[in-house]
């Protein structure tokens, strides 16, 4: 297995029904169509202060957690699942919503800052590295900066959604190039796609 084959994958996002279909929740959706994919429902796992899954998805071990710590204390739920199990942050994928790319487009990026994004900001503290693999799912920007947290906490309409979903299914299917550690072949699958 490659040395930055993925073991764990992270959704973003804030736990609740309330917060279930904003923007900001674009990462766990990741997470919570792997886990239907995979026939493995994500349950309630209070010592990773998350909801977690251990799936076999395409031959291969792997950890699904969505945190339940709210999207500011990400890193807390991420530090206990990855100290528990020694998975160091190069096996890591964190997928989050990306206010730079528009609804329908999703890239992987390897390593890198938080972008002002207080999710990876807290990752990056937890972790004491950025060298984790991140998955930045399109939910596009309001146009104005004052309205970004009242944007990315509202839901995304219909048009929207579908775009997104469309994405996300696109990265379903680069994942498992992604997963054997073949990052080239999984980018230029998944960077080559655009929903119309």
């Amino acid at each position: 297995m490659a040395s930055d084959a993925v073991r764990l994958i992270a959704g973003l996002g804030n736990p609740g029904p309330k917060y279930a279909g904003t923007r900001h929740n674009a990462g766990a959706w990741l997470v919570e169509m792997l886990a239907r994919e995979a026939g493995q429902p994500l349950r309630e796992e209070r010592k990773f202060l998350g909801y977690h899954s251990k799936v076999i998805w395409q031959g291969q071990d792997l950890h699904l957690l969505f945190p339940t710590t709210y999207m500011n204390h990400s890193g807390r739920s991420l530090k206990a699942l990855s100290d528990f199990f020694r998975i160091p942050p190069e096996s890591i994928l964190v997928a989050h919503d990306e206010l730079d790319l528009p609804p329908g487009t999703a890239r992987f990026k390897k390593g890198g800052g938080h972008g002002g994004h207080n999710g990876l900001r807290d990752i990056i503290s937890h972790l004491g590295s950025s060298d984790f693999h991140r998955l930045r799912v399109g939910v596009g920007h309001p146009g104005d900066s004052k309205q970004v947290i009242n944007y990315v906490l509202s839901n995304a309409g219909k048009r929207e959604m579908n775009a997104i979903e469309a994405a996300l299914d696109e990265t379903v299917r680069a994942l498992p190039d992604a997963l054997r550690g073949d990052w080239s072949a999984a980018m230029n699958r998944l960077h080559a796609f655009r929903h119309e």
